[in-house]
């Protein structure tokens, strides 16, 4: 089955960096072009008319590469189990559940020439349907091991604590879910800004799944430490997951980095937002992707501080948030402000793998 996770990242790195000049064509030719703030830095003005709604490029990629990489498997190796799991198709469920409310946004936006797009009801009415739908799901298709894709405890490198309920994990499901798809939101705000540093989660995530899976309580009577085993469902499916995710995303930086051919969109930024809270999730890192998208948090937290700080004291704390906009305006150039924030979130991978890798050693 490793051999999927190669399979899936290359199949989708593929997909996009071929897929994706195409939608550009077809886009441009529709005119479905991004509008720009009025508000925003200056520069921002030549970006008026670039295509949008990109994301339909990785998204699609992802669930190609995904079944993809199980048929290749599958005619490699006919005895190969290849079978998709319910965690696998619940976090790409998600991901495209949300990349729908994305697009209807982007294309009232584009169509209905509305520069806010869906009404603020509407939108967040479709996540809640999206989410809840996936968090109910979620605590269903237990394996024989009595484990469903998610667990009803909170966790940070695993699961700790005791259970908080089927109805508080739907609305801490929720909360994740919203978090990170806003935040990503927010984050795509530069030319290849969001979609970098989304590569540099999900290749994490991919690592977590391998380790997960070579670590797992099912292979208990195996492992020299089985006190630190994981009990994940479908660790190894997950990393398939987060892999395709990865190619596809890094298929589409090649046309979304500076100067951007295509932005992906709310399309793509709630899907990429809904896919890192998936796989955190099922693979039991909740409170672990606090740190692992260390960069969506801290970009996120900049606006609540932005508008908490001008309502209380009418005064702002940022030349312009989100965050990156401020360094933007401070005379940073914005492939400056994109490499230095990829550093940052790469920073907060090292450190929440590391985080990961210390929690496993300390229950050997």
């Amino acid at each position: 089955m490793m051999k999927q996770i190669l399979f899936a990242g290359v199949i989708g790195l593929f997909l996009t960096l071929i897929g994706t000049p195409l939608l550009i064509k077809l886009l441009a030719r529709k005119g479905y072009g991004q509008y720009i703030r009025d508000d925003g830095p200056r520069t921002h003005g030549s970006k008026r008319g670039t295509p949008t709604m990109g994301g339909i490029a990785f998204i699609l990629a992802t669930i190609l590469a995904y079944f993809g990489a199980k048929l290749l498997t599958v005619y490699l190796d006919p005895e190969a189990d290849a079978s998709p799991t319910f965690s696998g198709l619940l976090v790409l469920g998600l991901m495209a559940g949300m990349g729908l409310v994305g697009f209807l946004d982007d294309y009232i936006k584009i169509v209905k020439r509305r520069s806010l797009g869906l009404r603020a009801k509407a939108k967040m009415a479709g996540q809640l349907i999206v989410g809840i739908a996936f968090a109910v799901l979620s605590l269903q298709f237990a394996d024989n091991r009595g484990n469903t894709p998610a667990s009803t405890k909170l966790s940070f490198v695993q699961d700790f604590g005791w259970s908080i309920g089927p109805v508080l994990f739907v609305v801490w499901a929720l909360f994740m879910i919203l978090a990170m798809s806003n935040g990503v939101n927010l984050t795509d705000g530069l030319d290849g800004l969001a979609t970098g540093a989304s590569v540099l989660v999900f290749g994490a995530y991919t690592f977590i799944g391998v380790w997960q899976f070579q670590e797992s309580c099912a292979n208990a009577e195996t492992l020299i430490n089985p006190d630190a085993c994981y009990e994940v469902r479908d660790p190894l499916d997950l990393a398939i997951v987060a892999s395709a995710l990865m190619g596809a995303c890094l298929g589409f930086l090649w046309w979304n980095t500076s100067p951007a051919k295509i932005f992906m969109g709310d399309t793509g930024s709630l899907a990429l937002g809904g896919a890192l809270a998936g796989l955190a999730i099922c693979s039991r890192t909740e409170l672990l992707l606090a740190l692992l998208g260390g960069l969506f948090v801290l970009i996120t937290m900049s606006v609540v501080i932005q508008v908490g700080s001008f309502r209380l004291t009418g005064k702002r704390v940022f030349r312009m948030a989100p965050l990156q906009h401020h360094f933007e305006l401070k005379g940073w150039s914005e492939v400056l402000v994109v490499v230095r924030f990829w550093i940052i979130q790469g920073i907060c991978v090292i450190v929440g793998l590391g985080i990961f890798y210390a929690g496993w050693a300390a229950g050997k």
